[in-house]
């Protein structure tokens, strides 16, 4: 049974749910940013001055004793550390509700870059580890110690003075009568027209709560620039660069051409094993077949003949079948002639289990050859297998495609599902492993869920080339 799937409408965005635009509306957004981009500057502070102790130590030590090698491998700790920091202000700066940084690419090297000394060097040979050191010794000591000083005035003078007529009433005074303070009755004198009459008290209540109304007011404005000022370095110095994807999409495809080659390697392996076992045993018998029908024909026995002859007739046709059975699990003429919908659709008919099939039709518009001949062999093994191992009596195929906002496929989710008894698992050597080595040729991964007493569930999940 074959059930055509297709995509729902894309949802249209809600107008009324667009975000309110003006100066109160952006004001009032920094408020609520305001608390955590606090608390983030005076935290990174601490972790600057903890990072700073730390790691210019371990450092210079390292320099120190790298004639005697010890330095190296104290070298390589110091950069993990320096990482350790890095990703910790990494963290912190998600309490400023800015854009969260993305990781680096921590290992430039080809997948098949191993070894002790290539695994030791590899922080001392990328630069993000450098970086990382440069930003927790030298760069966030000094932008943290700036921001810290600036925070604690803003958050000190405002929040204190707004409450200076509470607490300031509880501090000694120094005027001569025991009530008056010194610097309001300066400040009272010096400006006698605004604060004729006036106490000290009044006049320092009053300008400590004007002080405090415009430090709090512009306390959004100083505390969030602040936090975006250290989010600008901390993209720069502890963020990914753009080298960092053609770097992770260089190892990628190593990695894919490695188990590419090891997956046909096995497969060709494989298929010349069963040519030698099947087809090849065959026609060594038919070739003494016809060797002893010749004999028989020399001698005149006619009917020995004859039963020689339909023997190899039956040689031959074994022969053959077996060689279309081959062929077919390499590459049907149905996968060439009509798409990979037709094929999975005809590979599931021809099962022995009952087999529901659901394919979305546009499959076949969407993956190249390579992707529907592993496809097409992947689900041809997950068949075999449920039929040979888990006593399956029904299975289920099923095909889609995965779409990018615009609309364009971005990857294809083959499923095979069968009430087996499960317990299924990959096993270096034998077939799950070789359908993983062969999905992950092509860049994609195989998803095995299989408890004891079943369902078996098999998924590829295959990345699709997305025209730009």
């Amino acid at each position: 049974m074959t059930v055509t799937t297709t995509e729902p409408a894309a949802l249209q965005p809600d107008a009324s749910r667009r975000p309110v635009s003006g100066f109160w509306a952006s004001y009032g957004r920094a408020w609520i940013r305001t608390p955590g981009s606090a608390l983030y500057l005076l935290a990174v502070f601490v972790l600057a001055m903890i990072s700073i102790s730390v790691l210019a130590p371990l450092f210079w030590t390292s320099v120190g004793l790298l004639v005697i090698l010890i330095g190296l491998p104290l070298g390589v700790l110091t950069l993990l550390i320096a990482r350790g920091f890095g990703v910790a202000d990494r963290f912190l700066l998600l309490l400023t509700g800015l854009p969260e940084i993305e990781e680096p690419e921590w290992n430039r090297d080809r997948s098949d870059s191993t070894g002790f000394w290539m695994t030791l060097t590899r922080p001392i040979r990328n630069a993000h580890y450098w970086l990382y050191l440069v930003h927790g010794m030298i760069v966030s000591p000094v932008i943290s110690t700036i921001s810290f000083a600036l925070t604690t005035v803003w958050l000190s003078i405002g929040l204190g003075g707004l409450t200076y007529w509470f607490w300031g009433a509880f501090l000694p005074r120094g005027g001569s009568d025991g009530a008056d303070g010194e610097w309001g009755r300066f400040v009272a004198d010096y400006l006698p027209w605004l604060f004729g009459g006036w106490s000290s008290w009044a006049v320092e209540v009053t300008l400590y709560l004007l002080a405090g109304i415009l430090f709090t007011a512009t306390m959004p404005w100083v505390l969030g620039g602040l936090a975006r000022g250290h989010h600008a370095v901390a993209r720069g110095m502890l963020g990914r660069w753009n080298s960092d994807d053609l770097a992770a999409e260089v190892r990628a495809e190593s990695a894919a051409r490695s188990a590419a080659v090891h997956a046909e390697d096995v497969a060709l392996r494989r298929l010349e094993r069963d040519i030698h076992d099947g087809p090849q045993q065959r026609l060594v018998r038919l070739q003494m077949d016809l060797a002893a029908l010749e004999r028989r024909a020399e001698a005149g026995d006619a009917d020995a003949a004859a039963e020689l002859a339909r023997e190899a007739r039956g040689h031959a046709k074994a022969a053959l079948d077996e060689l279309r059975a081959l062929s077919s699990g390499v590459a049907p003429p149905l996968l060439q002639d009509r798409g990979l919908a037709a094929a999975l659709d005809a590979l599931a008919a021809g099962s022995p289990l009952w087999a529901q099939v659901e394919i979305d039709p546009a499959i076949d518009r969407a993956v190249s050859q390579e992707v529907a001949r592993t496809v097409y062999f992947v689900v041809a093994e997950l068949m075999t297998n449920a039929v040979k191992h888990s006593g399956a009596t029904a299975a289920t195929v099923r095909a889609s495609l995965r779409r990018n906002a615009a609309g364009a496929p971005t990857h294809l989710d083959v499923w095979v599902v069968d009430n087996g008894r499960g317990g299924a698992v990959i096993t270096t050597g034998h077939g799950l492993e070789g359908l993983r080595e062969r999905v992950a040729g092509l860049r994609g991964v195989l998803v095995v869920t299989s408890p004891a007493g079943g369902p078996t569930s098999v998924g590829a999940h295959i990345p699709l080339a997305v025209a730009s």
